[in-house]
């Protein structure tokens, strides 16, 4: 209890430096940037009444995340549902390796900003498009940490399914899956944190309602308190989905 009253306490000194920082910046180098407390005043309503809709796009923060999260959750599980049997494929055999690493590593780096277009091409539709791009960014760490991890599997396991004469699901199950659940966990982690990256671009270019939307429209509208708001609450929402998949990560490996 003692140790976690310091560490909150440390995080209280860092919070309130930063802060520091922030009125500096925006009382000395750029007049520009709204101050703490400026900042809160011209947000406030936004904060203190986070889920009233008073427009499409004049709505309370958390109904504006509730959005964009709605929308990472679906994308985020069409990833995983790729990406993981993928991985599996790639782990598993080298030949289908051979064949598609290459591809995986030039698609890998594509940025979302590329990928949204062709969405917008193919669905004709910015939601689909959305999700579409959020799966495609997002899956590859789960890809990769998912071969990465059956690779890892000690041969002496796979000697005593093969003895033992298991089926191909018991193998996955008693062997494969638990073998790479750290690696598969790893994986979720980094395309949860690519996946809500990635909804702030796509909202941001399609003008939908969400925290990236929102943050164009107040950048076309020179809002910066508004600005500052979004960023504050996209920093916020993609720590706590952090902290939510170790917990979940956590759990399971004590089971």
């Amino acid at each position: 209890m003692k140790s976690r009253l310091v560490a909150m306490s440390y995080s209280l000194v860092g919070v309130l430096l930063v802060c520091g920082v922030w009125a500096l910046l925006s009382s000395v180098v750029a007049p520009d940037l709204p101050s703490p407390l400026k900042t809160w005043e011209e947000s406030r309503l936004y904060i203190l009444s986070p889920w009233e809709k008073r427009g499409e796009m004049d709505q309370g923060i958390l109904r504006m995340a509730a959005y964009s999260l709605v929308r990472v959750a679906k994308g985020f599980l069409l990833a995983i549902m790729i990406g993981a049997p993928l991985g599996f494929l790639l782990g598993s055999s080298p030949v289908f390796h051979r064949m598609f690493d290459p591809t995986i590593q030039v698609l890998r780096p594509i940025s979302p900003l590329a990928w949204l277009p062709l969405g917008l091409i193919l669905f004709r539709q910015s939601e689909p498009a959305a999700l579409f791009t959020i799966a495609l960014c997002s899956m590859w760490p789960t890809v990769i940490n998912t071969a990465s991890g059956v690779r890892s599997i000690p041969q002496d396991y796979l000697n005593v399914a093969r003895v033992l004469r298991l089926s191909r699901w018991k193998k996955f199950t008693n062997v494969w899956l638990p073998a790479t659940l750290p690696y598969l966990f790893t994986g979720f982690r980094l395309s949860l944190g690519i996946a809500w990256l990635v909804i702030v671009a796509a909202e941001m270019l399609t003008g939908t309602p969400g925290v990236g939307g929102f943050l164009w429209q107040e950048y076309n509208s020179l809002i910066y308190s508004h600005i500052l708001l979004c960023i504050l609450t996209i920093g916020i929402v993609g720590f706590v989905l952090d902290r939510l998949m170790g917990m979940a990560e956590a759990r399971l490996r004590s089971v």
